[in-house]
């Protein structure tokens, strides 16, 4: 639905919210001029301060009361106004009153919890935002796309990790599934997404980043206690979670490592297949991982292909006749299209099948092969003579800054300001400050602080 037509449909509920109690109190009043009950039917007026109350405000609550405590004083069977009739038109009155008087309260009572529900979602969102930030347009070499489906309604997060950093070594990507769903998995998540993004840039292998998620996820479920360093095993001690590290290198060529979890698809027009068939290895927190961990070598990501990396729960997913979701047939109408296109598609595809109800996590990263950049002209002028600076590593939100290094200064020209050099022929002076011999001072004054 476009933005006009959901701006028409919301001013045209609020037009039939506004219009309703005046629409009751008519038909009250026409009945009861059509048909006299002696003022039996005017205590059906109580109702619309309460309609108006729960659909608008209390403003419109008080205003629409005090209308219907007047008409219900009025005798609209043609007796005098003090009269036998007075006791009873008195009564509704009241009974009028009373129900304003509660629907007040009551509507105050909602406007502060729905303010309450408002202040909750935003912190709620914020966290899950902060937990599983949106992965920018282009990561390296890649251009990634992703996308979270939670089982818990309400919660745009949940048993499922994924996030894609680069690194001097290459585009790494990790997605994983802890055991259960919704809220309660969040704690081994954000485990698992803050080991990654520190280790991603530390260690230079695989294996490395895995055995670092590995002792992360224990601590995690050790829980132990800093002073005595032996508190008992949590409920939380029999979680285990599936993990899949990808690394694509600058030349496309990627290689990963799995503990149980499904092996991605190389996406292409017309093809989606797995990378590997190979076994993985078991989820981490089942069995210690072995000392020697070999990575998979998955090709080499060309031009116009991708890889969808995905949970269990995309592939699960089940329709109304107990069918499961067709993954592989949906990401083929979609090959070789843009990553955020593909994983569009899937959403939107996975929804229709489940009909909205789904039982368990879903999260999907594609990973497609970026256009190169376009490099500008060579800057003229001169040669240096020193060192080239260092090229600056990719950098994102959520990574650390790229640092060039400086190429360092000749030591005689870091001192000429606190010690000028003496004069002498120049038969006798060296023909570069390298050539010039080093003291014992000049040596000590070359290393940095």
């Amino acid at each position: 639905m476009s933005d006009g037509a959901r701006a028409d449909v919301t001013r045209t509920r609020w037009t039939f919210v506004l219009a309703l109690p005046g629409l009751w109190v008519f038909a009250v009043l026409a009945w009861e001029l059509s048909w006299p009950s002696s003022g039996q039917l005017l205590q059906l007026l109580a109702a619309a301060p309460a309609i108006a109350c729960a659909g608008t405000g209390r403003r419109l609550c008080v205003v629409m009361g005090g209308l219907c405590a007047l008409l219900a004083l009025v005798p609209f069977d043609g007796a005098p106004p003090i009269g036998p009739g007075l006791p009873a038109r008195a009564v509704n009155c009241a009974a009028i009153l009373t129900v304003v008087c509660a629907s007040y309260l009551t509507a105050g009572r909602r406007l502060r919890l729905v303010r309450e529900l408002v202040r909750a979602r935003e912190v709620a969102a914020t966290a899950q935002r902060a937990l599983l930030p949106p992965l920018p347009p282009r990561i390296g070499t890649v251009a990634p796309a992703a996308l979270h489906l939670s089982a818990d309604e309400g919660a745009s997060m949940g048993g499922d990790l994924y996030d894609v950093v680069a690194t001097r070594y290459g585009v790494r990507a990790v997605i994983g599934d802890v055991r259960g769903h919704g809220l309660a998995a969040l704690a081994t998540v954000a485990a698992m997404l803050g080991c990654f993004r520190e280790a991603a840039h530390d260690e230079a292998e695989l294996s490395g980043l895995l055995g670092r998620l590995e002792r992360a996820h224990a601590r995690h479920l050790a829980g132990r206690d800093p002073a005595t360093d032996a508190a008992p095993l949590g409920p939380d001690a029999e979680e285990f979670v599936t993990i899949l590290l990808l690394e694509i290198a600058p030349d496309g060529t990627a290689r990963a490592l799995n503990c149980g979890h499904p092996w991605p698809y190389r996406v292409a027009p017309g093809v989606v297949e797995p990378v590997v068939r190979a076994e993985p290895l078991p989820p981490l927190g089942l069995f210690p991982l072995p000392r020697a961990l070999e990575t998979t070598e998955c090709g080499r990501l060309t031009p116009g292909e991708g890889l969808l990396l995905y949970t269990d729960g995309a592939h699960d997913a089940r329709g109304v006749d107990g069918g499961f979701f067709p993954l592989v047939e949906t990401v083929r109408r979609f090959a070789g299209a843009r990553a955020d296109a593909v994983v569009g598609g899937v959403h939107d595809a996975l929804l229709r099948h489940a009909r909205g109800r789904l039982t368990d996590d879903v999260a999907l990263v594609m990973l497609s092969a970026a256009p190169p950049r376009a490099s500008g002209p060579a800057p003229s002028g001169p040669a240096s003579s020193g060192p080239a600076p260092a090229a600056p590593a990719p950098s994102g939100p959520g990574r650390p800054a790229a640092r060039v290094e400086e190429p360092a200064r000749p030591w005689r020209q870091a001192l000429a300001p606190r010690r000028p050099a003496p004069v002498r022929p120049s038969a006798e002076r060296p023909r570069s400050a390298a050539a010039a011999p080093r003291t014992a001072g000049d040596e000590a004054s070359s290393h940095p602080v």
